[in-house]
């Protein structure tokens, strides 16, 4: 039987350098999504290798940071937030050292899986360390690290075009070396160290979580592309449907479960989860065709179509440390409604644009998605804040995957209705506004179960 967690802060961490911890944390691990894309025709050339190995270089980070992120949240509970953190941080850069010297594709393969590795147990550690904090620092802390994400979005483009194409694809990889020691140096300074008395680990709730989300992501991310009746794709599913099964059986066996199915009776944790689905839901599916419809229906260019995202992503940014002095005024769930309405209403206008149809038309429906992106930051802090400090590395976890799930989901479900349309315009258009009534749900959900 398993000794309930007790936690004890050695020595106060200033709000300032803790926030900076944070948002390099968050803009590291978000960069690594998006960074490498550009970079692959290079990859390819220099490496010799086939499409279906690029395809691994692409997804195999993903693959490893969605499903490795329960069992780092969980191992952030039980070893401590802050010793994950930095053993996260150093897995992640020595990694990423790994992928830029890379002289073989299988070796940048093993080192993107890495990555995901480290990025698994940062992401939920660094949640954590914000759970511990008064509720107006954790709603900044949560504040910072979504700007730095919707940074990292609108830049990792940019960055690996500019570096696969001025210097060496290498330097994708090789710039998050000296980021990632100087955070690693910050970390063991700002984060604060704590005292956890719990050793009991469930293996089997670990071990079951990682199959059914690696294996959950890697049919979403294959599915769409080699089909859903391809054999590789059929296999995934059903460990899937199994691992998920054992790991319900294990969490109600287990007497320190990984995942307490408790928490999803605390109104604010669920609704928060929930919510966080219903936005990845639209908004993620929706941007994976909006790159070609602009170039393929209004005419854009590749430049063009990239800039689009810069003003939502520097919206995101420049509000998003607004949004706690919102959520005081309002709260919660009214704070996050609106959100949520902005971007389905942003949406909505977008579904309305056709050919001939230029910035003009299309910025007022960037913006509203920019602004009420923004504007659903107290979802992660009221996540957080609804559950247990011994549990908020899963907390934290759950809440994060559940976004990168809901995005895979998206982009899914996105992709059926632009393929069962008559045309490609006329099935983002519907796509369009099934996703903005699904993130209407979320505005819904939120406002009945947050504070």
């Amino acid at each position: 039987m398993s000794v309930p967690a007790v936690t004890r802060r050695r020595g106060p961490a200033t709000a300032g350098p803790l926030f900076l911890v944070v948002g390099l944390a968050g803009f590291l691990t978000t960069l690594d999504n998006t960074v490498v894309t550009v970079a692959l025709p290079s990859i390819q050339h220099d490496l010799g290798a086939r499409l279906s190995a690029l395809e691994w270089v692409a997804t195999g980070y993903l693959l490893t940071f969605a499903g490795l992120m329960p069992a780092g949240g969980r191992l952030a509970d039980v070893y401590g937030h802050r010793k994950v953190l930095l053993a996260g941080l150093a897995a992640f850069t020595t990694a990423s050292l790994g992928a830029g010297l890379a002289t073989t594709i299988h070796l940048l393969v093993a080192a993107r899986l890495a990555q995901g590795a480290g990025a698994a147990m940062i992401l939920p550690a660094t949640l954590a360390v914000l759970a511990g904090r008064e509720e107006r620092q954790r709603s900044m802390g949560v504040a910072v690290w979504m700007a730095s994400g919707a940074g990292a979005l609108a830049l990792g483009p940019v960055v690996g075009g500019y570096l696969s194409q001025h210097a060496h694809w290498s330097w994708v990889f090789l710039v998050n070396v000296p980021m990632g020691v100087a955070v690693i140096a910050l970390a063991a300074v700002a984060v604060p160290a704590s005292d956890v008395v719990r050793r009991a680990l469930d293996v089997p709730g670990v071990v079951a979580s990682v199959a059914f989300l690696a294996s959950g992501t890697f049919a979403l991310i294959h599915g769409g592309e080699h089909g859903w009746d391809s054999p590789a794709v059929v296999a995934a599913l059903l460990v899937c449907a199994g691992s998920g099964a054992v790991f319900a059986v294990a969490a109600r066996r287990a007497a320190d479960p990984m995942v307490d199915l408790r928490l999803f009776t605390v109104g604010a944790f669920a609704g928060g989860v929930v919510a966080q689905v219903l936005w990845g839901l639209g908004v993620n599916g929706v941007f994976f065709y909006t790159a070609i419809f602009l170039q393929g229906v209004l005419g854009f260019t590749p430049t063009g179509s990239g800039l689009a995202f810069v003003p939502l992503a520097l919206l995101v940014v420049l509000v998003t440390p607004v949004a706690p002095a919102v959520e005081r005024r309002l709260g919660a769930g009214r704070t996050v409604a609106l959100g949520l309405t902005l971007v389905a209403g942003g949406m909505a206008v977008a579904a309305t644009l056709e050919v001939g149809d230029g910035w003009e038309r299309l910025l007022p429906a960037v913006c509203a998605i920019g602004v009420g992106s923004a504007l659903t930051m107290p979802l992660g802090s009221a996540v957080l804040g609804a559950v247990p400090q011994a549990r908020a590395g899963v907390a934290g976890a759950v809440f994060s995957v559940s976004r990168e799930i809901s995005g895979l989901f998206g982009i899914a479900g996105v992709g059926v209705i632009v393929h069962a349309a008559g045309s490609f315009a006329t099935g983002y258009a519907t796509g369009l506004l099934v996703a903005a009534g699904l993130v209407l749900v979320g505005a819904l959900v939120s406002r009945a179960t947050l504070p």
